[in-house]
């Protein structure tokens, strides 16, 4: 019992020393500690207080820099602030916009039984939005298909919205399914640098196209105008050419594409007609000008015009010495519609009889426009045809139509067309070069 009291108060013993061992070293050590922290402190403050290690210039270039950075982050948030402000004046031009009743041409009322549903397709091309002009001022509702590959919406834009009207971005090569009354088909490239840039599409417009046409028209019992051309004549070897004439055409040529391809629309109308009794008519539509040609497709006309309003050197294919005739587009329209509701089912050529030669016409189009140009000739190109008049003894007998508009009115209208078209294409480049060049711009990029 001694024995282990004796251990106790040992181990009791040893316990009190340790704690005062402890207790001695922590009185000790904590103001060491305490001092070491505050003198770590005052030596941090002391190294910032310290001169800096870059030199001068060095400062200089810093400081330069960090205010031109603080200046550009401030530019990007005003160029920021702008175009919010811009979108939102934008909003609220398209909603003023939306909320103002829009100001078309007069139309003329017609009651439902007088109204036709009319499909034009190709109807915002050149041609075909003259058309549409003068269908939906006389009262029909209007329905517009294109692909836009020579067409512009801005040809119908003045008819967006009307009751009347609706255009529809389609290709006729597929297939279509609507209910019409009527269709004009004048969907087709017409101009040569046209034509040729996809000479398969040409020719599967004009035969594809035409197929679902006259499918179409087949369904619905519509009647139905095929537009075609005098190229089906080809180079002729009679003159002036009647409807009679079967042609003169190069099966390979370069032409061949446009020129083929209306023969087989002209023998796949004619098919349908007689197998399953679809009313159709041809029209054999040649050279027409007027507003809304484009101004770079390669004809004569435009052409021409373009050269004469540029002080460029107005350029005669070959020796200038084959002829054409020229229609204005008012009288081609004119025709179209007294073709489609005629009885009269066999192809009709629509042109002006009047002949001239390509170099007489590069003279009338510089004395009309003015300016310095020349009359120069170039390479004749292939499979140009020599010689192009329209016997319209037909017209004139089936429909009672003949061109009214002189050539010379004409020109005017067109040369007015193209002049504004100019004017307006050299301010939107313009526009285009301050935007792109534009010191706001180069910064928002970087």
């Amino acid at each position: 019992m001694s024995l282990t009291k004796k251990r106790i108060r040992m181990v009791a013993a040893a316990s009190l020393t340790i704690l005062g061992l402890i207790y001695l070293y922590k009185a000790m050590v904590a103001p060491a500690v305490i001092l070491s922290s505050s003198q770590l402190a005052n030596a941090v403050e002391e190294q910032r207080q310290l001169p800096p290690t870059e030199d001068l210039e060095q400062r200089n270039l810093r400081i330069a820099y960090e205010a031109q950075n603080a200046q550009l982050q401030q530019q990007r948030q005003e160029l920021l602030r702008t175009k919010e402000q811009l979108a939102h004046l934008e909003e609220q031009v398209r909603s003023l916009q939306a909320s103002t009743p829009r100001k078309y041409p007069k139309v003329k009322y017609l009651n439902y039984k007088n109204r036709k549903r009319i499909l034009i397709t190709g109807g915002a091309g050149f041609v075909g939005s003259h058309l549409v002009d003068q269908l939906m001022i006389q009262g029909h509702e209007i329905i517009v298909v294109d692909n836009f590959f020579t067409g512009r919406k801005r040809n119908v834009e003045h008819w967006l919205g009307h009751e009347n009207f609706e255009l529809i971005h389609h290709d006729i090569v597929n297939p279509l399914f609507i209910e019409i009354d009527e269709i004009y088909h004048l969907a087709s490239p017409a101009s040569p640098p046209h034509y040729m840039y996809n000479p398969v599409k040409t020719i599967k417009t004009n035969t594809m196209g035409t197929i679902n046409v006259l499918g179409l028209a087949k369904r619905v019992m519509a009647k139905v105008l095929i537009a075609s051309t005098s190229e089906v004549y080809g180079d002729p070897q009679v003159h002036p050419q009647p409807e009679t004439y079967w042609g003169h055409v190069n099966p390979i040529g370069p032409r061949a594409c446009y020129d083929e391809g209306k023969r087989v629309s002209e023998t796949l109308s004619y098919a349908y007609a007689k197998q399953e009794k679809v009313q159709v008519r041809v029209a054999r539509i040649f050279n027409t000008y007027g507003p809304r040609m484009h101004m770079n497709d390669g004809r004569v006309v435009s052409n021409f015009i373009l050269q004469a309003l540029r002080n460029e050197t107005i350029t005669v294919y070959g020796n200038g010495k084959q002829t054409r005739s020229f229609q204005y587009v008012s009288d081609l329209v004119d025709g179209l519609i007294a073709l489609m509701a005629s009885n009269y089912t066999q192809p009709v050529n629509l042109g002006n009889p009047v002949e001239q030669t390509i170099e007489e016409f590069a003279k009338i189009i510089k004395h009309l426009v003015g300016g310095t140009s020349e009359v120069k000739q170039i390479k004749a190109m292939e499979d140009d045809p020599q010689r192009r008049k329209p016997d319209i003894t037909r017209a004139k007998k089936r429909l009672n139509w003949e061109p009214k508009v002189p050539l010379e009115t004409g020109l005017l209208q067109t040369i007015s067309y193209f002049r504004n078209e100019l004017a307006r294409s050299d301010r939107f480049q313009e526009n285009s070069r301050k935007y792109f060049e534009s010191p706001d711009l180069q910064r928002s990029r970087l």
